[in-house]
């Protein structure tokens, strides 16, 4: 697989309007998994992989985390090599430094890919459903502005492939959301469209609706065995890689 040949359908590329220098990626299952948490049945390989990815897309470095569905975000980190896990607990990066990604891990969570119209600033937001009933995509946003002196009326933002509208259920909503979060929940199926609600947090950060940009895949829907994606709702251990940099 190269760059001549194509990378679709293994390795997903989004373009942000006007920002040829940023860069951003998400792959599938058909790349294979790139987590080293995964279980044993989909790290073989792993570590190639996200080496692979480096000269592949064209980045030198990256920095990764250790997810943990909160909102702390982490500011010009130090790069996480290939063959290692990340000891760094957090589920936000931001950073400035040409040719250094960042990296997400997801499986029906939400990647949130932020790029200042500057083309001198980048950020990523690991966005699971705890994260959006705490507003991780509308702090997240802010605290990216607060560290670059930013205004979020001027940054960009991408959603990748992850949980869709009709597969996000929730059958004791009333246990795990506070109930201002109802206008996205849809009582007949007990789904919630988590995708209309980080738009929306987005927005109340600043962020205007026309810089909102999305891949609309469900990784639910084309998960599972032989799917396209890996998805922790259907039981799969695997994880795709979102990733965006300067250069």
């Amino acid at each position: 697989m190269t760059l001549e040949t194509g990378l679709f359908p293994s390795i997903l590329p989004f373009a942000f309007p006007g920002l040829p220098g940023i860069s951003c990626y998400f792959s599938t299952a058909l790349y294979g998994s790139i987590s080293l948490d995964s279980g044993a049945d989909c790290q073989e390989g792993a570590v190639e992989r996200r080496s692979a990815l480096g000269r592949l897309l064209g980045f030198s470095t990256w920095t990764e985390l250790r997810q943990v569905h909160g909102t702390k975000l982490v500011a010009d980190p130090e790069p996480t090599p290939f063959a290692f896990t990340s000891a760094l607990e957090a589920d936000g990066l931001c950073a400035c430094k040409p040719g250094q990604a960042l990296l997400l891990k997801s499986a029906d969570c939400q990647p949130i890919m932020l790029a200042h119209r500057g083309g001198r600033h980048i950020a990523a937001l690991h966005c699971g459903w705890k994260g959006n009933a705490l507003d991780f995509p509308g702090l997240g946003l802010r605290s990216f502005c607060r560290q670059y002196d930013l205004d979020p009326a001027e940054v960009l933002a991408v959603r990748g492939p992850s949980l869709g509208p009709g597969a996000a259920e929730f059958i004791n909503f009333a246990e795990e959301w506070p109930e201002h979060f109802r206008p996205w929940f849809d009582a007949g199926t007990r789904t919630m469209d988590l995708w209309a609600l980080t738009r929306h947090q987005l927005c109340a950060g600043g962020m205007r609706p026309e810089h909102i940009f999305s891949l609309d895949f469900c990784t639910h829907d084309l998960g599972g065995e032989g799917g396209l994606f890996f998805s922790h709702r259907r039981g799969q251990s695997g994880r795709q890689a979102a990733l965006i940099f300067i250069g």
